[in-house]
């Protein structure tokens, strides 16, 4: 089995692959302050949880955009799995050409994201990754990476609401019953949730523009399901997007 793991700035996302079959998945809280053993005390939970045994972990990846978490996940790797993990980068095999100025500037999961989708959609495809930024990504028919925009995730946007204007509280992320709220946290979560899928809708039509009409668009992340369904844009949602493009560089690296 391969234990895939996806670093992000909020959360850590573990998925468990028995062949092609995601067999278990979970979402840790990412902390750069506890060790190898103590992440380790962690996945054995969870894995005990599942009735998951680590005996049967064959292979292990990893994609990160949090640097000071590689080595320490590379080591429980090799300390508790006995495995030498396969880290994601620029310089895998990924089925996709990256055309980038500086290859080395792109977040894994940016990389994994835009190889999953090209494989499972073809191209043109533009990719919206709603994590703790919100990344566009675009990729062309012939699979080429050009790129894309990053904007502050809806969370971090929604926090600054609150910290930043003295009257106005921390509020749920939910979709409010209309657009014009008739109290403040509805009005914000208004603001929040509407005005962040017309944002979407907006950068993927400028995309569009630059890339081709016809591009599908997919939507992946914590918060993909809230926002998707209030956009014109985004056609489809893989929750699990990143796991398949790290099971994929997996198996075409090995």
């Amino acid at each position: 089995m391969l234990l895939a793991i996806d670093i992000g700035n909020t959360n850590v996302v573990l998925g468990i692959f028995d062949g092609k079959t995601l067999v278990a998945n979970w979402r840790v809280g990412t902390n750069t302050q506890i060790t190898p053993d103590e992440y380790a005390m962690i996945f054995s939970d969870l894995f005990g949880f599942a009735k998951l045994d680590f005996n049967r972990i064959t292979g292990v990846i990893i994609s990160t955009v949090v640097p000071p978490l590689l080595p320490v996940m590379s080591e429980m790797s090799r300390k508790y799995f006995h495995i030498e993990p396969t880290i994601v980068t620029h310089e895998l095999k990924t089925g996709i050409t990256i055309r980038y100025d500086n290859p080395k500037e792109i977040g894994a999961d940016r990389i994994v994201n835009a190889a999953a989708a090209y494989k499972l959609f073809g191209g043109p495809i533009i990719i919206v990754d709603f994590g703790t930024a919100t990344t566009f990504c675009a990729v062309t028919k012939n699979g080429e990476y050009l790129g894309g925009a990053i904007c502050p995730g809806i969370k971090i946007s929604a926090e600054a609401l609150f910290q930043r204007a003295s009257k106005l509280p921390r509020v749920e992320l939910l979709k409010p019953g209309k657009v014009i709220g008739a109290d403040t946290i509805s009005a914000m979560q208004s603001g929040i949730i509407y005005g962040y899928a017309g944002l979407v809708d907006g950068i993927v039509e400028r995309m569009k523009k630059e890339l081709s009409p016809n591009a599908k668009v997919i939507a992946t992340g914590g918060l993909a399901e809230l926002v998707s369904p209030e956009t014109k844009s985004i056609e489809e949602v893989r929750p699990h997007l990143t796991l398949e493009g790290l099971l994929f560089l997996f198996e075409i690296n090995h």
